[in-house]
Parts: C-alpha cells; structure tokens; sequence
C-alpha cells in the first residue's frame, strides 16, 4: 500500500549537500522545511534553489514550507560544544547580551524584565531544562535552574504567550516572506499565532496564487481560537514544544487529539510536530516510545508528521527520514479508514460552506460514498486550487487519492495532502474527453491499471476557484 500520511522534513546544516537532499526525497521527505530563526534569508534561499533543483532531478514533486521565527524568544548562543545546566545551579539573564555559559544567559527579548516576575518558570528549548526566576532588577534577573539538562546554539526560552508585548508575525518575519513569495515559496508557517487576525495580517495573496499559510498552535489563545484559526489557514501545525509548555503537559495529547479532528472534519491538512524521532539526533535507532508517537499520530488522523532537529542537525538525516517512512507506512496499514468517514459525517463540518463549496462539499461527500460501495481502485481528483482534494482527504479514503492540476504551486502544495499523489496536468480540464485524457496519464505512470475502476472528480467549466466541482464519473481504465 502507498504511505498515506506525508513527511515533512527539516533542512539544515546536515542535509543541505546535494547528495544528502537527494537519499532524503528518495527515502520519503515529502515536504522540505526551512526554519528562518537561524542564518540569512540569502543562505536559506541558496537551500530553497538547491531543494528545487534537486527535487526536479529526481523527478519528485516535494512542497517546501518556510517557517517564520514569529515573536520566539531565544537565548543568545551558547556556541556549538553543548553545556551542562544542572539542577540547583544560580544563574544570570541579561536582555541584549550576544553569548550565554553555564552563568550567564543572554536573551534576545528588550522587554524581558518586564513581562517576567518572580516566581515564573519559564522552559528552554522545548521543555529540556526548566528554571524558575527569583528575582528582577534593573538589567538582569537571577533565576535558578530547577530540572537541569544540556543545551547549545541558540535555544528558545518559552515565556507563557499573554505576556509577550509582541504579536505575530512580526516585522522581521514579514521581511523574510516577501523574499521567499518573490521566490515562489509554496508554504509558509506563521508562529505563535493567537487568532484568525494574525493569519489575515499576513496580506498574502489566497493560495495557490499565494503560499499556503499553515498555523502553528503553541499558545493558550490559539486553543481557545481554534475554530477561527482552522477557518482562516490553509493548514494546521500541532507545534507541540510551545504548546506542551504553555497549557502543562499532561494536556498535549488530549489538545492534539482535537485539534486534529477538527482540521479533518474541516478539509484542512494538520501536521503533528515536535520531537517525534528526537532520540535520532545522535542514536541510529529511535526509542520504542518514540514508534508508539509517530504510529499513534498516525492513528489520530495526521496528515503529515515533522522532523526537526533529526534531520536538520542530526546524525544520519537520510536514515531518520527512512525510519519514520517505515514507521509511518506501518501504521498506515491498520487505519481504521471505514471509522474515520463515519465520523466525519456525523461531524459536518463543512457543511457550513457556502455556494460553490457548498456544492464542491456535497460532490465530495457522494464521491466517498460512491467509491466506497462499488469498491474502486483509486479516486482521481481534478482542481486547480487543491480545494476538491483536500475534501476528499477528509474522508481517509482506502483507495489511493491521484490529484491533477495544471497548476504547479497547488501540485507542490498537494504533497501535504494526506493520501494524494499529486500530479502536474499537462492542460485544464474542459470536457470528458480531458478527463479521459488524465485517466490514461494515471495509467501510464503507473497508478492505475487497464480494467480497474476509478471515480473522477471534477468541475465541468474547468476545476478552479470560480467553478464548483460538479462531475463525478465511475468508470473502467482502458
């Protein structure tokens, strides 16, 4: 069976060679991630140009998703040989310092002594080493580290959401994006969101004219704006670090759970993230525990699972991708499939569309249906936007999903899509004889057979934005 769920991986300093990107997108990476927190945007465009270009060598469609550092606090660089903060051990933090030790922590954060008080225990990285404040002066806090751990680089420092004076994104972030959308970036993903305004000041242009905006979810505000924030981005992230840290941790997995059941029931793609495989940053193999949290991610309803540190500055990035392709395509094969759409029905979610996608929304539906009782081999979806797949995703069809367009933006930005292969149309689709035409395309390269049966998917005047998806043939491959 064809994996299902997608995987994104994270590009840096480990896997931005030439040879290493090729093994990743061979060994499964479906969608590439460039985090903006560290280096300069001409460095990360050298690795989004070299992404392209080796993705087109290998003759892959692969997404690449930018991920914009948002009002994260980080701590000034401990350098690149780790150190130790143990338990008990009395340290300093200074606003505006440029290198932090074992004593002193520079931050990054001018208002830092402001939204901090005494008594706050505030995370580093995501959740390793704890320390509570004891004190606030004029130019520093003393603070004192109550669960100890090993840092380096330049690590975030979770200070809880409503207190930072600074929104999302910020100004800086909207510099970087402008660079990456002239350069044809397909994903962009928007930190530390709180509401559907912080998606709607992004001032984008609507996908896929535009990049997908996905939504990390890793404050308190965003929980309680759930609904409106699922409505206004393209995609989801359960940003597990922030979020863990933010709402206590006995909490992520029942937050997780829902967000994921909502972004499905609502057509939209949901990413689970953060320290999936984090043992693989330096072991060859994953822990046991670490197997069980991708595989149950998977039996959540997860489009898509993220590497970061594994891949970015692990060890072995072309292993850890492999493991967690093997992991996930595992998982894929005891889906509970038929469970899923049940759910989604009773849920109707999309219901509360409007005109064109309201229709779009009952074609997809009656698709499901259809391809489910008469059994077909595949389901072959036909949108220029990506709108009609991502309603048939929604339902975790057990047949593979084949999606065209004749757009490339929505083409890269359908390798997120849970279970689509996405395939570049050679032409809009205006006639059944088109559609035939995709048909055969599908069956040359390999994804359907001579004598099976598909369901096709598609609008009559062309499957666009400004054209409900309003044809739905079953019929025999050639």
């Amino acid at each position: 069976m064809t994996r299902r769920t997608k995987i994104i991986a994270t590009i840096g300093p480990a896997s931005d060679s030439v040879p290493v990107l090729r093994k990743m997108i061979e060994s499964g990476m479906d969608v590439a991630r460039l985090g903006l927190a560290h280096g300069t945007i001409d460095d990360a465009l050298e690795r989004y140009h070299r992404i392209r270009s080796v993705a087109a060598e290998v003759g892959r469609e692969v997404g690449i998703m930018i991920d914009l550092p948002g009002p994260k606090v980080r701590l000034a660089s401990f350098g690149t040989v780790p150190v130790d903060l143990d338990s008990g051990l009395a340290i300093t933090i200074e606003p505006g310092r440029a290198t932090s030790d074992h004593q002193i922590l520079g931050v990054d954060y001018p208002d830092f002594l402001s939204d901090v008080h005494a008594g706050d225990v505030l995370s580093i990285g995501d959740g390793s080493v704890d320390i509570r404040i004891e004190s606030v002066g004029a130019n520093s806090a003393g603070a004192r580290v109550i669960h100890g751990g090993t840092v380096q680089g330049s690590p975030g420092l979770h200070i809880p959401s409503d207190r930072l004076r600074i929104s999302s994104p910020t100004p800086d972030d909207l510099t970087k994006l402008d660079a990456f959308v002239d350069a044809g970036v397909d994903m962009v993903a928007i930190s530390f969101v709180r509401s559907a305004h912080d998606i709607r000041k992004v001032g984008t242009e609507p996908y896929p004219r535009g990049p997908l905006i996905v939504a990390k979810i890793e404050t308190r505000a965003a929980v309680n704006n759930l609904s409106g924030i699922i409505e206004a981005a393209g995609a989801i992230m359960v940003a597990r670090g922030d979020l863990g840290a933010e709402l206590g941790i006995e909490e992520l997995p029942h937050i997780q759970k829902q967000i994921i059941r909502d972004c499905i029931a609502s057509g939209k793609p949901v990413i689970t993230a953060t320290q999936m495989l984090e043992s693989m940053v330096t072991a060859p193999a994953p822990t046991r525990a670490e197997v069980s949290d991708v595989a149950n991610a998977v039996f959540d309803g997860s489009s898509a699972v993220m590497l970061s540190g594994e891949s970015a500055i692990g060890n072995d990035p072309v292993n850890t991708v492999g493991t967690m392709a093997r992991i996930v395509q595992r998982a894929d094969k005891d889906f509970d499939f038929a469970a899923w759409a049940r759910r989604i029905r009773l849920m109707g979610k999309m219901s509360s569309v409007s005109g064109d996608a309201q229709i779009t929304d009952a074609m997809s539906g009656a698709t499901w249906r259809a391809a489910s009782e008469m059994n077909v081999d595949a389901i072959i979806c036909i949108s220029e936007s990506g709108f009609t797949v991502r309603a048939i995703a929604r339902f975790r069809p057990q047949m593979p999903i084949i999606a065209f367009s004749p757009v490339e933006r929505t083409v890269r930005q359908l390798t997120l899509s849970w279970g689509a292969t996405p395939i570049l149309s050679p032409h809009r689709v205006d006639s059944l004889s088109m559609m035939d035409d995709l048909v055969c395309i599908a069956r040359d390269a390999g994804l359907v057979r001579a004598g099976d049966t598909v369901a096709v998917l598609a609008g009559a005047g062309g499957a666009s934005d400004l054209h409900a998806t309003d044809v739905l043939r079953v019929m025999r491959v050639k």
